[in-house]
């Protein structure tokens, strides 16, 4: 309860009631407020053939690295990349940095399971893999070594996500 300028109590609840109201009926009327439903569709789409292809990905562990490589025989970073996402219908083209061309940019802490992460320097990208959360990547890191999913060793990246 509180006093009006006029000195009478009143009571908030009602006013509250009525922002309440006047707020949903903007969201309803106003077609800003939310994402077209096919937007979310689509998204949720998206999010779900990442996480099959980093499964795919996943699934890789201890295959050598194979410079060109692009299937199980032996991978190199793009072409582990390449591999995952064809696996769930979705064409990549050869390069890591033929492949950041062809995805959505996505701000840094927005990414999720299964975006393609870049590394670069000087403009170019040198090394690429499959985010797997909390830091982490699935890549094919070197001649000698074998896909693992490693943490990410520098700042230096760019996120992309699948079309």
């Amino acid at each position: 309860m509180s006093k009006t300028l006029c000195g009478s109590v009143t009571s908030r609840r009602p006013v509250a009631v009525l922002m309440a109201a006047l707020f949903g009926l903007t969201l309803a009327l106003n077609p800003i407020a939310a994402p077209p439903a096919n937007a979310v569709s689509v998204d949720a789409a998206r999010a779900a053939v990442a996480v099959r292809a980093l499964r795919v990905t996943a699934a890789q562990v201890g295959i050598p690295y194979l410079w060109g490589g692009t299937t199980p025989r032996g991978f190199d970073c793009s072409g582990l990349s390449q591999y995952a996402y064809a696996r769930v219908g979705k064409s990549l083209p050869r390069t890591a940095m033929q492949q950041y061309k062809a995805t959505i940019r996505v701000k840094r802490g927005n990414q999720r399971a299964g975006d393609l992460i870049f590394l670069y320097s000087n403009g170019n990208v040198y090394h690429m893999g499959v985010y797997s959360g909390n830091g982490y990547f699935w890549h094919a890191p070197r001649t000698g070594s074998l896909v693992k999913n490693s943490r990410i060793w520098t700042t230096r990246y760019l996120i992309g996500r699948v079309r």
